[in-house]
């Protein structure tokens, strides 16, 4: 942790939260502390997408949603985020639009001056490719990591019409480059349909296991948190939500949404029961804002990025 007392957000019993500038929770940016504990970042690019694009507009949108939060202490958890870590807003990540493979270059380059020993960065996507860079520069100062993936789908799929790198097929990368602890990862939430059906049996050879919606219907949350923990133990972790694992009834503004998924009450129960992980670095990914309704789906990213505080001051 930082040696001086942090700097928190803007208080909002003084300047409303509609007013100044829009960093994610009202954060101070990067450049007004000396030194973070944790930085969130945006990563705004959509070049992998398969489907329905505009995630390349949700670190702005998801920023403006964090105005209605209230970060100064997390009831559930029973911890105050801001006054116990240096959190920091650190802008977003320039990459281009047109190469997905140079974005991804781009993006694990300057991913890399964040990361750090003692340092966690949050990033908000953009669509599910950005995990791929951000994944290599957690485990460039970590080691490789047990991947805890929420998601709708598999997300280890191995080309679309012949390109490599995509928000389907990055988890697949990852494995192929040794920076996923083998046997250790785990998607939660899968559901929908799938290409073929040995999808789930190549999935399994890439060292994952599955927690599908249904199952969560049979033995529930806490049954599922603690699958998640036994898998993963004291490994340094680096988690992953798609927004689509929520039902869209729930998330409609995304790029691939499928029904079935869960509630964000689940949601909530689930993250917040991921106390002790040792979560080295995460990301929430694939709100697309132009599919949004009242802005829900940006909201339902900025609580869980702040679970995501919570989490990591309680550990």
């Amino acid at each position: 942790m930082v040696n001086f007392t942090p700097v928190g957000p803007v208080e909002a019993t003084e300047v409303p939260r509609y007013a100044g500038l829009g960093t994610f929770a009202r954060l101070p940016q990067i450049a007004q502390v000396p030194d973070y504990d944790v930085a969130i970042v945006g990563v705004p690019f959509d070049g992998g997408t398969s489907f329905r694009p505009g995630a390349r507009f949700a670190p702005s949108a998801v920023r403006e949603a964090s105005r209605l939060l209230r970060p100064g202490y997390h009831v559930e958890l029973e911890t105050t985020p801001v006054a116990q870590a240096q959190f920091v807003d650190a802008g977003d990540i320039a990459c281009t639009p047109y190469d997905n493979h140079k974005a991804v270059t781009q993006i694990q380059e300057q991913a890399a001056k964040l990361v750090a020993k003692g340092k966690t960065v949050i990033a908000i996507g953009g669509d599910h490719t950005i995990a791929l860079p951000m994944i290599r520069a957690t485990a460039a100062v970590h080691g490789p990591v047990a991947l805890l993936h929420f998601d709708a789908h598999l997300d280890t799929w191995d080309t679309y019409f012949g390109e490599e790198i995509t928000h389907g097929t990055m988890f697949r990368r990852a494995f192929e480059e040794g920076l996923l602890i083998e046997d250790r990862s785990m998607h939660v939430g899968i559901r929908g349909p799938v290409y073929d059906k040995d999808d789930f049996l190549r999935d399994h050879e890439f060292g994952f296991q599955i927690i599908r919606c249904t199952d969560i219907d049979k033995i529930g949350v806490q049954a599922a948190i603690e699958r998640i923990k036994e898998r993963i133990g004291d490994l340094p972790v680096y988690l992953s939500i798609d927004i689509d694992v929520l039902d869209p009834a729930f998330a409609p503004g995304t790029g691939t949404p499928e029904i079935g998924g869960l509630y964000s009450r689940e949601m909530l129960q689930l993250i917040r029961g991921l106390v002790g992980l040792n979560i080295v670095g995460a990301d929430v990914v694939e709100v697309s804002p132009a599919y949004d309704h009242a802005d829900v789906t940006s909201l339902a990213a900025a609580t869980l990025v702040f679970e995501m505080m919570a989490l990591l001051t309680k550990k």
